[in-house]
């Protein structure tokens, strides 16, 4: 896939990213989840989760084991994995369902113990603190266009590390930010732009 390419017409005849078409998984995320925005602290905590363990690897390999993901993880309940033991970590670690990496389980597992710190809804507010405003940023023409880090993303990331989040690096933190909305990266050309309907 070319960095220069631009939005591809998919078998609907509807413009896309060229990513969004890469594989068969890909086509429904893209299209109603990728850059809408997503609010909740567990549904934030769930995505940040995912982000971590997709450091590395390709996001298909994550979106393919979402659903042993959530089953390993409580639905990504906070409470439930800040209350995580040792044994769970070793649990996790056996578990085929998920990527079995010792040091992301405990960041999980860390994470949730943050966020189960702060009040509630205090996560989202400071997550979406970052949203840059749309009016400053050019929309991306092509994948080129596309930054992998930006200020905010960041800024975003050095204050999850100072309230003690683990695994979140700025491109983990912009990849977070792309994922839940607070920037629209779809292409201009790509239907689903600006909350598009499949």
């Amino acid at each position: 896939m070319s960095a220069a390419a631009g939005a591809v017409a998919g078998p609907d005849g509807r413009l896309r990213c060229p990513w969004g078409l890469s594989a068969e998984d890909y086509v429904a995320y893209h299209d109603t989840e990728w850059g809408r925005p997503l609010h909740g602290d567990q549904a934030l905590f769930e995505r940040l989760c995912l982000e971590a363990f997709q450091s590395g690897l390709s996001w298909l390999t994550i979106l393919r084991r979402r659903e042993g993901f959530r089953s390993a993880f409580r639905d990504f309940s906070v409470p439930a994995v800040a209350a995580f033991t040792a044994a769970d970590v070793e649990r996790l670690l056996a578990d085929t369902g998920i990527i079995r990496n010792r040091a992301k389980i405990e960041a999980a597992v860390n994470n949730a113990r943050v966020i189960a710190s702060l009040a509630d809804g205090e996560l989202d507010a400071l997550i979406w603190s970052y949203a840059p405003d749309p009016a400053g940023r050019p929309v991306p023409r092509t994948l080129a266009d596309v930054p992998a880090v930006t200020p905010e993303s960041t800024a975003l990331a050095k204050d999850l590390k100072k309230r003690g989040f683990r695994f979140v690096g700025p491109t983990t933190a912009y990849a977070l930010m792309q994922a839940c909305g607070l920037v629209d990266d779809h292409l201009a050309d790509c239907f689903a732009r600006g909350g598009g309907t499949a």
